[in-house]
């Protein structure tokens, strides 16, 4: 990685004040009865990254639920692997909310994932 590209990381990575922890449906085998399972299993914890909100959140109340949802992008390093699909916790102070990613877009410095939040208030 050129010189420039690395100070630019190092700079970008000190604004992460979040961490994430990315889960993905796989397959697996149950410890106890090692039956193969398929399942949201981690892939990454406790990754730093930033999140931030893209568009002001919609509100759909209904007489039964008011309705969340909203899309937020996520900052996280180029070397961690996101799918489309993915589940995605992020941790903000003691906040912690559930998220599904998009297609993430890689540069040299950083990856951003457009994540949807869809949640019931």
């Amino acid at each position: 990685m050129r010189a420039a590209y690395r100070a630019h990381r190092r700079a970008i990575e000190r604004l992460y004040e979040d961490r994430a922890t990315i889960s993905r449906h796989m397959e697996y085998e149950d410890p106890i009865t090692k039956e193969t399972k398929s399942g949201l299993q981690p892939v990454y914890e406790n990754q730093p990254c930033r999140i931030s909100q893209r568009a002001l959140g919609t509100n759909a109340q209904t007489e039964a639920v008011n309705q969340i949802a909203y899309e937020t992008k996520l900052f996280i390093s180029p070397d961690i692997e996101i799918k489309q699909g993915d589940v995605i916790e992020v941790t903000r102070g003691t906040v912690t909310r559930k998220y599904t990613a998009g297609e993430p877009f890689i540069y040299p410095t950083h990856q951003e994932v457009s994540i949807q939040r869809d949640d019931e208030a």
